[in-house]
């Protein structure tokens, strides 16, 4: 069942199951969504003071993997527009032609479309190519940076992920969005990092902030741009 409590000016929902345990459980998912897990005797009473008393912790979360959550802003793929690589913007520039084509051109993408309808499918797949390689490429030192820790992802994969940047899988295998191919280096690293550190702690502990803070000494500036990207 869903409930919420009244936190200050913020309304907190919260998804709640009973369920045969002894004390209560409160978790935060990727996506934002609040979980409580309570004994089948507790008084929604008793489970919506326990919420407020960890609200502040709640909301602290719920900011953590907000620098997860791609914005998606209109685009009309028309000449002059801006669009971003690698964290630098650049200039759409159309031209008509026979021969296909998207390139980088100082402070502007050139793209050569048959008609300008083709002009969004072509900008998405040259920024796939450029993250196959590119995300790759990042990657591999970071990779090899924590083998020192025995640990080592069983694959990377690109998949387009609405509401995050990146996740790993109890199996091991990191998936990245395709779309980190528009932020900074900086920001590709840190999601990287974030993922890697996931193959040793799998929550969002003090152990697992500890972990990703002696990786990456400045990863919440790298995070705080990430959260604005695409705004």
């Amino acid at each position: 069942m869903t409930e919420a409590i009244q936190f200050g000016s913020r309304t907190l929902d919260f998804r709640l199951e009973y369920s045969d345990r002894k004390s209560l459980g409160i978790t935060v998912t990727p996506e934002m969504e609040v979980l409580v897990k309570a004994p089948i005797n507790t008084t929604i009473e008793n489970i919506k003071e326990k919420i407020r008393k960890k609200a502040p912790w709640i909301i602290k979360q719920q900011s953590f993997f907000l620098s997860f959550q791609p914005k998606t802003p209109t685009r009309m793929y028309i000449s002059g527009e801006t669009h971003l690589y690698l964290g630098r913007q650049y200039r759409l520039k159309i031209e008509i032609g026979k021969l296909e084509s998207v390139k980088l051109k100082g402070k502007f993408i050139l793209i050569t479309a048959r008609e300008k309808a083709r002009t969004k499918t072509l900008l998405h797949d040259w920024y796939l190519q450029h993250a196959r390689s590119k995300l790759h490429t990042l990657a591999a030192p970071l990779i090899d940076k924590f083998k020192k820790h025995k640990v080592e992802p069983s694959s990377i994969v690109l998949r387009d992920m609405p509401t995050r940047w990146g996740s790993c899988t109890p199996k091991g295998k990191i998936i990245l969005n395709p779309e980190l191919i528009k932020a900074p280096k900086g920001c590709i690293e840190y999601v990287i990092i974030h993922e890697l550190c996931h193959l040793i702690h799998h929550d969002h502990t003090q152990k697992f902030i500890d972990l990703q803070t002696r990786e990456m000494r400045d990863w919440e500036k790298w995070k705080m741009k990430l959260e604005k990207l695409l705004a």
